[in-house]
């Protein structure tokens, strides 16, 4: 039971508090058409390259070949900040967002608060829930927000449509692991990271915090960036206590332009999650640019 590049994993059952009636799982310290006038903030002006149109038919063959490949629930989406192409795979689905939702946490207790304003204790739970992952910083931050009502909140002023947090309290830990989602709402929310009118004070601090996550947790969605690009992203997994199978998870932004989020689970194993991740998230981003030649 490993992660590649993890130091360590932490396994931990859930209290029959959590989500009545849904699958057990244990939130696991994760090791690691918007148009283009909405003012991003995050994004370069210089655009040369060729916009190429999206062959959806090919794309959508490719994806489920992975998926054959490596089964599991999978869903998958992502947008051109620049030129508001979307696509979308298997978006009906609703998974479980891992420690993914600690971006969304964040971003609730910015929505009303400036980072200078919190206490320098809250900045620093901030600090290392994104950057490390630290599962003891998120369940503090979720009682700051209020659990699940605030989230509930917030999701509210984000626009998300198909995400519910999850009342409950599960061993050592609160429940916004399990919290169920979109990857058409992980993407909204990486957008609203990049937007002036975000309702997100402060949202270049989420930004910067994503973009520097510890060397161990950079797999995931910048499988898709090209030689040089930045990447600001948060990755999840949690193991299901009923099958010992694994939900994996990586949201994020890449080159300021493209934001992706790709959700996965029942992985027999981690390592397998990430690996399907990966190359479904190199399938996405090649439909949508070629990276330039090395010189």
């Amino acid at each position: 039971m490993s992660l590649r590049h993890a130091t360590a994993v932490v396994v931990l059952a859930l209290a029959a508090a959590c989500a009545p009636g849904s699958p057990s799982a244990t939130p696991v310290a994760t090791p690691q058409h918007q148009a283009a006038s909405l003012q991003l903030s995050a994004i370069p002006t210089d655009r040369t390259e060729p916009v190429l149109p999206i062959d959806k038919t090919k794309l959508n063959g490719r994806l489920r070949g992975i998926v054959a490949k490596q089964p599991g629930r999978t869903t998958a989406a992502v947008e051109d900040l620049f030129t508001g192409r979307v696509y979308q795979f298997s978006p009906q689905l609703v998974l479980p967002t891992a420690s993914t939702a600690k971006v969304d946490i964040l971003m609730a207790a910015l929505r009303t608060t400036r980072w200078t304003s919190l206490p320098a204790p809250v900045r620093r739970d901030a600090d290392i829930m994104i950057r490390v992952s630290d599962n003891k910083a998120a369940d503090r931050l979720w009682e700051r927000i209020g659990r699940e009502g605030g989230l509930t909140t917030a999701n509210r002023a984000f626009k998300l449509k198909r995400t519910t947090a999850i009342g409950g309290r599960c061993v050592d830990l609160y429940c916004w692991g399990i919290t169920q989602t979109t990857a058409a709402d992980q993407v909204r929310l990486v957008k609203l990271l990049t937007r002036k009118d975000s309702p997100v004070k402060d949202r270049r601090v989420i930004l910067d915090l994503m973009e520097k996550v510890v060397p161990e947790q950079k797999w995931g969605v910048s499988a898709g960036a090209c030689a040089g690009e930045t990447v600001a992203l948060k990755n999840g997994w949690l193991k299901h206590v009923a099958n010992e199978k694994w939900v994996i998870v990586s949201a994020g932004l890449i080159a300021g332009r493209f934001a992706v989020a790709v959700l996965t689970e029942d992985n027999e194993t981690s390592d397998a999650g990430i690996a399907k991740v990966e190359n479904i998230t190199r399938q996405l981003l090649a439909a949508f640019r070629t990276c330039p030649s090395a010189r």
